[in-house]
């Protein structure tokens, strides 16, 4: 009796918690819409602009020689969670300054600013998943049984942008100019990533590097639905242990900074 009156504000915080990280991240993605008359086209017209721009560099000008075909599907099935990881890191660097007022006035565990940007990119990123099957379906791609890899693909990456915005959001606090500084490492990242090219595209010598970006794992599991060829198990259990050291380094960052973050903005 007295551990189940124990257990019930444990189950009561969660609860709020998770009401609570619900309503903020629904507000961002009302506010992000409503004051847009295109709405949700606006949150796929960015990766469809890239992969057009890209298709018509490697498949016209250059006549390819990496990725798979049908190469628009190849390029939006890398481009798409890319937009989700870019946001949502690019958010988190001013997850704490933007929202300074209703951090340091409210009482609610300060991770959910950073978790609530996971969760409202994430979202997007679900709701392009429909463009990504139109193209499949023009492009006559094959869907393959591994397609049940995709909500491993995303539990992967929502573990990942929350590791790295964990680690972003209250280090920003301390050092402004690493707000620019995680725009230079996204751009770098950007190309260092199997998303316009293949890893299996790189020299051999380089693949067990790539496989320690966790992005090379995640990327492959989300292509393996129409590339099965793409999948490497390698990368998915080195990008796993990545994706979750990265969670394990940020809850760490952000505990450790948590006190002075409030008493910085």
């Amino acid at each position: 009796m007295s551990t189940a009156l124990a257990d019930r504000p444990r189950r009561t915080g969660a609860a709020r918690y998770r009401q609570t990280l619900w309503l903020l991240t629904s507000r961002d993605l009302k506010v992000r819409y409503s004051t847009s008359a295109l709405g949700y086209v606006w949150s796929i017209l960015d990766p469809l602009v890239m992969a057009g721009i890209y298709f018509f560099v490697f498949q016209v000008v250059f006549q390819r020689s990496v990725g798979e075909d049908p190469y628009i599907v190849f390029l939006l099935s890398g481009l798409l969670p890319w937009m989700w990881f870019n946001g949502a890191v690019s958010d988190s660097t001013r997850a704490f300054i933007r929202e300074a007022k209703l951090v340091r006035s409210t009482k609610i565990p300060r991770t959910i600013w950073v978790f609530r940007l996971v969760g409202s990119k994430g979202i997007e990123f679900a709701l392009s998943l429909p463009v990504l099957a139109l193209f499949a379906v023009l492009g006559r791609a094959e869907l393959h049984w591994q397609v049940v890899f995709l909500p491993l693909a995303m539990v992967m990456q929502t573990v990942l942008v929350a590791g790295v915005g964990l680690i972003v959001a209250p280090l920003v606090v301390f050092f402004r100019d690493l707000e620019r500084a995680t725009k230079l490492a996204l751009r770098f990242l950007f190309y260092a990533s199997p998303i316009i090219y293949g890893t299996r595209d790189l020299p051999e010598s380089l693949h067990l590097l790539a496989a320690f970006n966790p992005l090379s794992g995640i990327f492959g599991l989300y292509r393996s639905a129409f590339f099965p060829e793409q999948l490497d198990l390698l990368e998915v259990l080195v990008g796993g242990g990545m994706c979750l050291l990265l969670l394990a380094v940020g809850l760490g960052v952000f505990r450790a900074s948590e006190r002075a973050v409030l008493k910085e903005i």
